[in-house]
């Protein structure tokens, strides 16, 4: 179970002055459930995702985050990735000069040798990658080319999710995945995470549209803003939102 208490992270702006982001925020996902926070920009969504994923530059104020009992903030991000946790990002970065089979094929052996399991060679990664690539609706050529460079917006998320369907992760964190993306590769996107979905692994969407759950329909829907999860709901919450905007919530008005 990934159990998140209280949580309370700040960030330094430009001018070095110490700004609150999230501001006590609870959440738990239990194995095999789907769960998606929606809300307006700013709200804290993707300061969530980033903080499960270990970047450096929040601060964790108070609260907890606990993977399945163990304490995922003590962790360096390399270590939350070996615990099983993936995020693909909202905006996903370019590597120069590294080649995207070599990543991938890095990635993943890292990942089998942490569970006593041997690399997979060349020819066997190639095997494997070809399948992945057919799901996501990529060609092979992406696979001789640098991470990310040169690749429409699109592309970036097809590759994040290309990243996420061979590591196979325990906790996947989707951060806007649906945005730059037109609707056949929306589509495309939402089959490869359902057929991710069993009764051992645990997803969090993060989104602003209520499109994107047409395709990933989740177990409980969450509206944040202003750094707080105010509501949650089943999937016709997402419907409301989109109808109603977020006003109402925010403002504390009762539908």
């Amino acid at each position: 179970m990934l159990t998140i208490k209280n949580l309370q992270v700040t960030i330094q702006d430009e001018k070095q002055k110490v700004k609150p982001i999230l501001r006590g925020v609870d959440l738990s996902i239990r194995p095999g459930e789907v769960h998606a926070i929606m809300g307006p920009n700013g709200s804290g969504k993707s300061t969530l995702a980033n903080v499960l994923a270990g970047r450096e530059d929040y601060q964790v104020k108070d609260g907890l985050v606990t993977l399945n009992g163990d304490d995922l903030l003590s962790l360096a991000p390399e270590e939350r990735a070996a615990q099983g946790l993936f995020l693909a990002f909202q905006y996903p970065t370019e590597i120069p000069g590294v080649n995207n089979m070599y990543f991938l094929r890095t990635a993943l052996n890292e990942l089998r040798k942490r569970k006593d399991l041997p690399p997979l060679d060349a020819a066997d990664f190639l095997l494997l990658v070809k399948s992945k690539l057919k799901e996501i609706g990529l060609d092979e050529t992406f696979l001789h080319r640098a991470v990310n460079e040169g690749f429409s917006g699109g592309e970036k998320k097809r590759n994040e999710v290309l990243q996420m369907m061979l590591l196979e992760p325990t906790v996947i964190v989707l951060d806007e995945t649906d945005s730059g993306l037109d609707i056949d590769a929306l589509q495309m996107v939402g089959r490869c995470v359902n057929s991710l979905r069993n009764s051992s692994r645990m997803i969090l969407v993060v989104t602003h549209y209520q499109r994107l759950l047409d395709y990933i329909q989740p177990d409980v829907v969450h509206v944040m803003a202003n750094g707080k999860i105010l509501r949650s709901g089943d999937k016709t919450l997402a419907h409301e939102l989109e109808s109603k905007g977020y006003g109402w919530l925010e403002s504390g008005i009762k539908s």
